[in-house]
């Protein structure tokens, strides 16, 4: 036992009184502590520190992780993927047939199948390849900016894609979102390549996003009803909003 602590200890190997702000018995090498107590200017030792204590947090929200901020659901991009499923289901269960959706030949002054065409699939790899980037880049630029702009850039895009076949090829089949889906892919990575012009880094591969764009490009030549043109449309439209966009602060 210590019999004045502010002055020695006692070892309790040899009995030896040593000073208090040692660590090691200096005549038999005993350890008498993990660290020296730390001292003030003054030389006296200080009060340990108190632990502060963790603020409380408030109860997780539905579909919260800890220390990560919860997005909105992409409900515009969802919309648009169940569209494309059910009028496709619908499409080959004869509920209705290509002649009332999609455009195919003349247009003969329905427009609305420029927007129509867009979620009407004969092929189911096609509808998986064109859906999935819809999806996916649909939702990443609804993260960003929000639902409407998603959901303008889709629209506008599948149009355009549309309108340029009317406009270069009538009479042809253009069926399905590959338009819309280059334009979403183009809209949401021009960001990042004008980030990357500038010097600065980001963590987008963009390599991956230019396998999603060949995969795009290269569907006309395995499922015949989508067209080259509609695809170019959609993704030159993308660029220009993409541009614009670029320009605007982040959600």
């Amino acid at each position: 036992m210590a019999s004045g602590p502010e002055l020695f200890v006692v070892c309790k190997k040899c009995n030896s009184e040593v000073s208090p702000y040692i660590t090691e018995c200096p005549y038999c090498g005993t350890r008498l502590r993990k660290r020296a107590p730390k001292l003030d200017k003054g030389g006296t030792p200080r009060e340990p520190k108190r632990r502060r204590e963790r603020p409380k947090l408030s109860r997780l929200k539905p579909g919260e992780i800890p220390g990560v901020r919860a997005d909105r659901r992409p409900y515009g991009t969802i919309a648009v993927t169940l569209a494309a499923i059910v009028v496709t289901l619908g499409y080959q269960a004869g509920i209705w047939g290509a002649s009332q959706i999609a455009l195919q030949g003349f247009v003969d002054g329905e427009w609305w199948r420029l927007v129509t065409t867009l979620f009407i699939y004969s092929s189911t790899g096609y509808e998986i390849a064109a859906v999935g980037v819809v999806f996916l880049f649909g939702w990443l630029l609804e993260r960003r900016h929000g639902m409407l702009v998603a959901l303008l850039v889709f629209l506008l895009c599948g149009v355009a894609g549309s309108a340029l076949v009317v406009a270069v090829d009538e009479g042809s089949a253009a069926w399905g979102a590959n338009s819309a889906a280059l334009g979403l892919l183009a809209a949401w990575t021009m960001r990042d390549v004008l980030t990357r012009r500038r010097g600065e880094e980001d963590d987008t591969d963009l390599l991956a996003v230019l396998a999603f764009a060949v995969l795009l490009v290269l569907i006309p030549v395995a499922a015949t009803e989508a067209h080259p043109l509609a695809g170019l449309g959609g993704g030159v439209t993308g660029i220009v909003l993409g541009l614009i966009l670029a320009r605007l602060p982040q959600r």
